[in-house]
């Protein structure tokens, strides 16, 4: 059974930090990519962040660039998001999710929004939430 566990979340002050983890169980960590996503209050599931862990390629939505890591341990089917500097707006519940390789998005690098579209993803986890307070 496929499943995708993340925690991490809690309230901080503006200017603060978290790190989220996806534990994932079920597949190969080398066939995925693993993509992380928040919803916000009122607002649409965005896509911010992703990584292929066989490679260790990595992405990132303007939003967070320059503030949040991306990283795998392969070892422990594990996937992390480091965020710094958050910010009020960060505030969202954060979801991981697992995207095939096998897929024409990842085989053919189409890169971009594509990779942070919800529907190149095939299996979610349960949400985390993160509050930011100003």
């Amino acid at each position: 059974e496929v499943q995708l566990q993340a925690s991490g979340g809690g309230l901080v002050q503006n200017g603060g930090s978290l790190r989220l983890s996806c534990v994932a169980s079920g597949f190969s960590f080398d066939d995925y990519a693993i993509g992380w996503f928040r919803q916000a209050p009122g607002k649409a599931r965005a896509g911010i962040s992703c990584i292929r862990p066989i490679d260790s390629s990595t992405y990132y939505a303007d939003s967070v660039k320059g503030r949040f890591t991306i990283s795998s341990d392969n070892a422990k089917n594990t996937v992390y998001l480091q965020m710094n500097s958050l910010k009020p707006e960060d505030t969202a519940v954060y979801y991981c999710a697992a995207a095939e390789l096998s897929s024409s998005v990842w085989k053919e690098n189409y890169g971009g929004s594509y990779y942070f579209s919800s529907d190149e993803y095939d299996y979610w986890g349960q949400g985390t939430q993160v509050t930011v307070s100003s």
